[in-house]
């Protein structure tokens, strides 16, 4: 891999600030750079692992010490480039008042447009071709939430922001609306200043989760998690936490809505982000009847194509459960009371049943 700049004009210093200028012209509100020295994280994470808080995300121990230690997962790796872009496609009222809604669905704000992993992926690869112009050879691997990387710590280490009580990076002047992606690199670039904290007293995402998965500053019990629970749990979602999951159908977001540090947030102009077939305020029965062939559809490109329409549809029904009793809320649901699925028929049976609680 690349041991010298091969443009001489370019000092590693010079090259850092025409690389930040770069990720500026493609999209990015910030970039950073770090070292590869992640010790601190490692031991964090193993005793986050020991734990078993990962519940069945079996992938986050899957590639031992490849996550912690970027050259190993990446020989020659001395530096990593870190860059976030901001995402939110409207202002947080209209999310807040979305939460909870008697008949509407919520759908995480990150998953209303197009695939944020296309979308960053395509821009740090023309970031590393910019770069390629002027260093010959270039080592490097891009990273969008897609391998064994450990993105917020080093985003902490390269001073994008700091990794917050509710183990979310937040940024100062942007708060935490926002992905990241990495470039693992073989060039010898001069690390920024990591971040500090400035929660400070503040626990305002302890007290609104709304199924305490965030046991204690800094620890998230995923298992409990809304977002781990309606995305990576595959199976039956336990019968104690349906209630707390309210409409939310996609992910959760309530420790960024009600985070002080949102309130410097801005909206994305990023037209990538913007939402898709108005489900940023859905009606749940209306996408409950969907049929597999409009699912398809309606979610092309998108980041919730990853959970299946089977998971969409048990989603929904719990959602359903917990919106108010009406005759077309039940309707609904005993349209779907015989479905092939056995997993969608356990929820719809839930479901019913807490209507039925109601009247």
């Amino acid at each position: 891999m690349n041991d010298e700049i091969e443009n001489p004009d370019l000092n590693p210093s010079a090259l850092a600030g025409r690389i930040r200028g770069w990720g500026a012209e493609l999209g990015f509100q910030q970039v950073g750079f770090s070292d590869i020295d992640l010790h601190q994280a490692e031991e964090r994470l193993a005793q986050w692992l020991q734990k078993k808080f990962h519940g069945d995300m079996h992938y986050m121990q899957r590639h031992g010490l490849k996550r912690s230690r970027p050259d190993l997962l990446v020989p020659g790796t001395i530096s990593v480039i870190s860059v976030r872009m901001d995402y939110l496609p409207e202002d947080q009222n209209a999310a807040k008042a979305l939460l909870d809604h008697p008949s509407k669905a919520y759908i995480s704000r990150y998953a209303l447009g197009r695939d944020y992993h296309k979308v960053l992926r395509s821009r740090l690869k023309k970031l590393a071709a910019q770069i390629e112009q002027h260093v010959q050879p270039l080592g490097f691997r891009v990273f969008v939430d897609s391998a064994p990387v450990l993105e917020k710590p080093l985003a902490e280490k390269a001073g994008l922001g700091w990794i917050g009580k509710h183990t979310i990076l937040i940024n100062k002047e942007a708060g935490s609306w926002f992905f990241l992606g990495e470039l693992y690199t073989d060039l010898a670039l001069p690390p920024d200043e990591p971040s500090s904290s400035h929660c400070g007293s503040c626990n305002a995402c302890l007290e609104v989760c709304p199924t305490n998965a965030i046991i204690a500053p800094y620890q998230l019990d995923a298992r409990r998690c809304i977002s781990y629970l309606t995305i990576e749990l595959k199976g039956s979602i336990p019968p104690p936490l349906r209630p707390l999951i309210g409409n939310r159908i996609y992910g959760c977001d309530d420790c960024q809505i009600f985070c002080p540090w949102n309130k410097f947030a801005q909206q994305s102009d990023e037209g990538d982000f913007a939402p898709r077939h108005k489900l940023d305020s859905p009606e749940l029965t209306e996408l409950f009847r969907w049929d597999e062939d409009t699912w398809m559809q309606k979610t092309a490109g998108s980041a919730m194509r990853r959970i299946g329409y089977e998971q969409w549809l048990r989603n929904i029904a719990v959602g359903l459960g917990n919106a108010e009793t009406t005759p077309d809320v039940i309707r609904a649901l005993q349209e779907r009371s015989n479905e092939a699925s056995a997993l969608v028929r356990e929820h719809v049976q839930w479901a019913l049943q807490q209507h039925q609680t109601n009247q």
